[in-house]
Parts: C-alpha cells; structure tokens; sequence
C-alpha cells in the first residue's frame, strides 16, 4: 500500500505578503512550519475561532469554578491557576515553576 501524497493548499495573498516572501528560498517550507506553529498555539477549547460552543461553554464554567485566570508574577503572561481546596501548592501558585 503507498503511502498518502501530500494535498495541495491554496490561499490568496496580498501584494505586501507577497513582497515580503519574496526572498524565502522555500516558501512552501515556510508557509508549512508557520501554519504549524500558530496550530500549536490555539487554544485547546475553540481551536483557535475564540467561540465556545454550549457544551464547551458548559465544561468551561465547571472547570472555571475553581480555576483562574491570573497574570504570571514573572512574565507577567496571563496563565490558569487552580484555586481547588486540595490542589497542589504548585499548582495552586503564580509563578513559574522553580528549576532545581
């Protein structure tokens, strides 16, 4: 059995992002690991739209109530924190986790 070949995508561009890929040796390359890379940061719940559905809202506000959101003391980034009654000190904390 072969192996799947690979699909082709398009998309529209602009004028300036085209200039601005213009000098990329492989754009392809580079579109594949920038298209990877904002994938990797979307968030878990909406995938990236920023719109829970009625069930995902629904475990949200349940995983919300006892959970935060707090800006980090270090980075100052915002990040969850668990507030539940038997959490972990470190989870319960604001900072990065200390390297031994």
């Amino acid at each position: 059995m072969k192996p799947p070949k690979p699909a082709i995508i398009s998309f529209k561009a602009d004028p300036a992002l085209l200039a601005a890929m213009q000098g990329l040796a492989n754009r392809s390359e580079f579109i594949r690991s920038a298209v990877l890379a904002a994938l990797d940061g979307a968030c878990p719940l909406c995938r990236g739209t920023g719109i829970l559905t009625s069930p995902q809202r629904a475990h949200w506000d349940a995983f919300a109530r006892d959970h935060r959101v707090r800006e980090c003391d270090d980075c100052h980034e915002l990040h969850l924190v668990c507030e539940h009654a038997g959490a972990p000190a470190a989870r319960r904390g604001s900072g990065h986790a200390r390297r031994r």
